[in-house]
């Protein structure tokens, strides 16, 4: 989350808790404030695990999976999905320490 967005979050809250939004106005400004989902390819997948010089058994610890599923992952034959998919989001624009 950028710096911008963390302070007006900040102040929504603030406001929340001053009673000038509603609880369900904050309910949706803090869902917009999530990391969006993307889908992942295998080849995004596979360039992550690369960019990381990592193999697929190290990088399925990173992200609590099987190195079979990332197999399948690169291969085509399954897609990330669950906390998975967000951790491989986290991981692609955070880096590793996000996830670790």
């Amino acid at each position: 989350m950028s710096d911008i967005l963390r302070s007006v979050q900040r102040t929504a809250h603030g406001l929340h808790k001053a009673g000038v939004i509603s609880r369900t106005t904050m309910r949706e400004f803090d869902a917009l404030c999530l990391t969006p989902i993307i889908d992942f390819s295998p080849a995004k997948v596979r360039e992550l695990r690369l960019k990381h010089n990592l193999s697929q058994p190290v990088f399925a610890r990173y992200l609590n999976v099987s190195d079979k599923l990332v197999k399948k992952w690169e291969q085509g034959e399954s897609k990330p999905r669950g906390a998975a998919l967000k951790m491989l989001v986290l991981a692609d624009q955070k880096g590793l320490d996000a996830i670790a």
